[in-house]
């Protein structure tokens, strides 16, 4: 009788509901949103008791895009672009969420749009950076990781900030200015983040084979130093290493990643 009941349970529960698609790869993979959180369900409840107030709507939009609910985050900044219009934050989170969702023309549109209303947002600049990167206009994306540089938080962000100049650097053919980066050691503060393990590849005191650990099991950190790894194989010419690494990065399943946004964006122009 207990099996019989435990059958007719399952049998009337209501099916699983599959997270919406935030993006459909080219090859058809689809990648989905996480479960709502808490923390949405506490910012849209703010936000009801504040329908206009523009702080709110950020809040709900930064617990959606922590949720990979990135269309969600998109269409509240968006809401609050139409009572803020001269908002730089709301075009910084929107633009961080372009990008997220691969729309990567969008994305440099509104963190430039940012940058112009606010000069002083370290985000802004960096977001910018990444876009400009990924599009492949890699001295506009030295400009904007020069500028973010000089304003960089904390180490952690520093840390980034120096990987993606010399990165856009290497990229630009300005090979002397990303050793002279390298050299001159912004990033020595010390910090925990992913990126400090892929400039140690790059300055040669970490082997390209040991910057990924057994404790990296997180999807977007696996993503991040894989990409690094591949980028540094690239360009020292070795492309077979780099398209290894750049799959290794994609198979990670970190698809909000910037470092899987960017292997994509790497195997389509070696395929090209």
């Amino acid at each position: 009788m207990r099996r019989l009941a435990t059958l007719l349970a399952l049998a009337i529960a209501p099916a699983a509901v599959a997270q919406p698609v935030q993006y459909r790869s080219a090859g058809g993979v689809e990648y989905r949103a996480l479960a709502d959180t808490s923390r949405i369900v506490r910012a849209q409840g703010e936000l009801s008791a504040r329908p206009r107030s523009v702080d709110r709507l950020i809040e709900l939009g930064i617990a959606q895009g922590d949720a990979r609910r990135f269309q969600e985050a998109i269409n509240t900044f968006t809401r609050g672009l139409a009572l803020a219009p001269n908002d730089a934050r709301l075009y910084r989170w929107r633009g961080h969420r372009y990008i997220s969702v691969r729309l990567f023309d969008l994305a440099a549109e509104d963190l430039e749009r940012a940058t112009r209303l606010d000069g002083t947002m370290y985000d802004a600049w960096y977001h910018l950076g990444v876009a400009r990167y990924l599009k492949g206009d890699f001295p506009a994306a030295v400009k904007a990781f020069t500028r973010a540089l000089r304003m960089t938080p904390n180490a952690s962000e520093r840390a980034g900030t120096v990987d993606w100049l010399w990165m856009s650097l290497m990229r630009a053919g300005r090979t002397q200015d990303a050793a002279f980066l390298l050299a001159s050691r912004p990033d020595s503060l010390p910090t925990t983040a992913t990126y400090k393990r892929r400039l140690a590849v790059y300055r040669g005191e970490l082997a390209p084979e040991r910057a990924l650990a057994t404790s990296d099991t997180a999807d977007v950190s696996i993503a991040t130093l894989a990409y690094g790894v591949g980028n540094w194989y690239l360009v020292q010419g070795d492309t077979a290493r780099a398209r290894r690494w750049f799959g290794r990065a994609i198979a990670s399943g970190g698809w909000p990643a910037f470092g899987f946004i960017a292997a994509e964006v790497e195997l389509r122009r070696l395929d090209r």
